[in-house]
């Protein structure tokens, strides 16, 4: 029983001890944050037994400090590289074809612009940069920036329209098809000028504008109907090897905005159909 008081009368001088005023706080100091403000109202500490007048009052004005905390400025230095970039948007295609021209009757017979009509919102974009990287020109406010990546693009028709081999044409399949889908795939080269508008921020907020080269290495044509299964086909295609395009983006922080918009058609010849793209960026500038 006695064990048991001491360690009861033990543990209240603990807790006593520890609801006792922390010490190394100035005494006499009142300290209020407001944003980038910190107001310290001192007091002197001294106790008057005699009673004051309204004058010796106004005389004894406590001491009262304003501090203003910059912010801290971003350092940032002439060459920055951001690696592994993703784009997630959409691919569509500006159609202009001259559909009773020879050269596309050719290529197309019999093929109408509702024939090659295109999924909107199916049609994907996805780009994965290796690496961009941005060299300060003019303090940080304009900028080179340039990198490397692939381009990848899937095109979902609405008809059944099938890509041939031999000879390279375009025709309507007697079948219909659940899934049609022409893929191309690029390794391009974007080289893109700068404007950053918060040069002292580690989020910019800028735009960038400038264009592209890419590469077709790849193009598929996947197709899948109950009767035949799943079908997938790899040629050229009759498609443009080099596609350049005219290219931006938009930083607003935390979101990142692109676009692309070809400036050669995505075929040799036949039709007329100018790629663009658009969508969002996962970078950290």
């Amino acid at each position: 029983m006695k064990q048991l008081l001491f360690s009861l009368a033990g543990l209240l001088i603990c807790l006593s001890s520890m609801a006792q005023s922390d010490t190394t706080k100035p005494q006499g100091a009142d300290t209020i944050k407001v944003g980038n403000m910190i107001i310290i109202k001192k007091h002197d500490g001294k106790e008057k037994k005699e009673e004051k007048t309204k004058e010796d009052k106004e005389d004894d004005d406590d001491d009262v400090t304003v501090e203003i905390k910059k912010r801290k400025e971003y350092k940032k230095s002439n060459v920055s590289t951001n690696w592994l970039i993703l784009d997630l948007g959409f691919s569509n295609l500006n159609d202009q074809t001259n559909y009773s021209s020879a050269a596309t009757q050719a290529f197309y017979p019999g093929g109408t612009k509702n024939g090659l009509s295109i999924r909107n919102g199916k049609s994907s974009n996805i780009n994965i940069w290796f690496f961009m990287q941005k060299v300060n020109l003019i303090s940080h406010v304009v900028n080179l920036k340039y990198g490397l990546g692939v381009e990848l693009n899937n095109y979902r028709y609405e008809k059944n329209i099938r890509y041939g081999i031999d000879p390279q044409i375009l025709y309507s399949d007697s079948i219909a098809f659940s899934k049609n889908k022409l893929a191309t795939n690029y390794i391009t080269l974007p080289v893109m000028l700068n404007f950053n508008f918060a040069p002292k921020r580690k989020r910019t907020y800028g735009l960038s504008a400038g264009v592209s080269a890419g590469y077709l290495y790849a193009a598929r044509q996947k197709l899948i109907s109950d009767a035949r299964g799943k079908e997938k086909i790899k040629n050229d295609f009759n498609l443009e090897p080099w596609k350049l395009a005219a290219i931006g983006e938009l930083n607003l922080g935390v979101v990142n905005l692109y676009g692309s918009y070809a400036l050669n058609n995505l075929h040799k010849n036949g039709l007329e159909q100018t790629p663009y793209t658009f969508g969002i960026r996962l970078s950290s500038w």
